[in-house]
């Protein structure tokens, strides 16, 4: 499958980093309206360039256009790509609108096309271990997802750089939000394994105005989100997003017989423990649980719950994003391409990027939408 990138911003390394692992992908070129940085990114890659968006559509040879630009331009580069006949994979969220997000869905399955969303973490080695794993922990019932990335306004991110050399484009992150940049991470997950969600009720604010120097004269989205999912399969979720506590990246899921707790949804291979009333707790909890009644306070840093479950095989040698992104990010390119190939669908795709888009766009909203808000997309 030949496939073109539209956006060499920051997120570009990642997948031109994991790009390596997928050998059935063919990258014609790249195209950036930032010449300056098209040529920074094209010279350290070694890739060809388009001269501009109309070029990539042009191009009979091109199967999918990754549509990696802002996502304000989301919707407009992934319509035009579609009326092109292009399919498209394109960086979350899907639009910037509810609407926006229905109507490409609708265009692409009218054209008979397969539009893909990112993130591509639910198709991680982690994803795979979790859910087999949660038949031990008897019905889910509740579910705790954090997608804390820490004060990162405090750290040095204006001397950020990227592989090739973007910036991190924090101005903009601030300007559009951690719920928008991050909430999917958490969602991908819950939705693949749980299905989809009725109605959730949600509360976003901005905490801290201040995100230091030369920040001063920007628009700040909201930095903090919490949300009560409520699936239809009779799960409850809560799931936090935040730019200010620290950085935790945890899934939670607690059943009827047990608790399956995965440590990081952004490491590819994560470690995942799990604690079942049948076995009993481990020995360390015990022993840190004693330790606590004996000191009388509490222990921040205690051993997680359970056994630590193990993978089939060996981890296979792939190439991942420096921490703490370590994930397959083109994975999901080549998923798009399979299901292309094989006639067959792709779960991230059309009414479940919908869903996955509507779910971030209310909890990033919080309050301003009526509660709780019924859900409506399904899948």
């Amino acid at each position: 499958m030949k496939i073109a990138i539209v956006g060499t911003g920051f997120v570009a390394d990642y997948y031109m980093t994991t790009l390596a692992n997928h050998p059935e992908l063919v990258l014609t070129g790249v195209f950036d309206r930032d010449s300056a940085r098209l040529k920074q990114f094209a010279d350290h890659y070694k890739v060809a360039t388009y001269q501009d968006f109309e070029a990539i559509l042009a191009d009979p040879s091109v199967g999918i256009v990754v549509n990696l630009s802002t996502p304000e331009s989301h919707y407009s580069l992934s319509k035009q790509a579609l009326e092109a006949g292009k399919h498209v994979y394109c960086e979350k969220p899907l639009a910037m609108r509810y609407g926006e997000a229905a109507e490409l869905v609708a265009l692409a399955e009218r054209l008979n096309l397969v539009l893909g969303s990112a993130p591509a973490n639910a198709l991680s080695d982690a994803y795979g271990l979790a859910a087999d794993s949660l038949g031990g922990i008897g019905k889910p019932r509740l579910v705790y997802a954090q997608m804390e990335d820490g004060p990162v306004f405090r750290a040095n991110w204006q001397g950020w750089r990227s592989v090739s050399g973007a910036r991190w484009p924090g101005l903009h992150e601030f300007e559009i939000g951690c719920t928008l940049e991050h909430a999917g991470y958490a969602l991908s997950w819950l939705v693949s394994l749980f299905g989809p969600v009725d109605s959730l009720t949600a509360f976003s604010a901005l905490t801290f105005p201040d995100k230091g120097p030369g920040t001063e004269q920007i628009e700040m989205a909201s930095d903090f989100s919490v949300g009560c999912l409520h699936f239809n399969s009779g799960v409850i979720a809560r799931v936090t997003c935040g730019l200010a506590a620290p950085r935790d990246r945890s899934l939670t899921i607690l059943g009827d017989s047990g608790t399956l707790t995965v440590v990081d949804l952004w490491d590819h291979r994560s470690l995942i423990y799990r604690e079942t009333t049948g076995e009993g707790r481990t020995m360390r909890t015990k022993l840190a649980d004693l330790a606590e009644v004996r000191l009388a306070r509490f222990l921040r840093c205690k051993p997680l719950p359970g056994r630590k479950m193990r993978y089939a095989s060996r981890a296979k040698r792939i190439k991942l994003p420096a921490y703490p992104s370590q994930i397959d990010f083109a994975g999901g390119i080549a998923a798009q391409a399979i299901a292309i190939e094989r006639g067959t669908p792709m779960f991230n795709s059309g009414r479940v990027a919908l869903h996955i888009t509507e779910l971030v766009l209310a909890l990033n909203r919080g309050g301003s939408l009526p509660q709780p808000y019924r859900m409506r997309s399904t899948f």
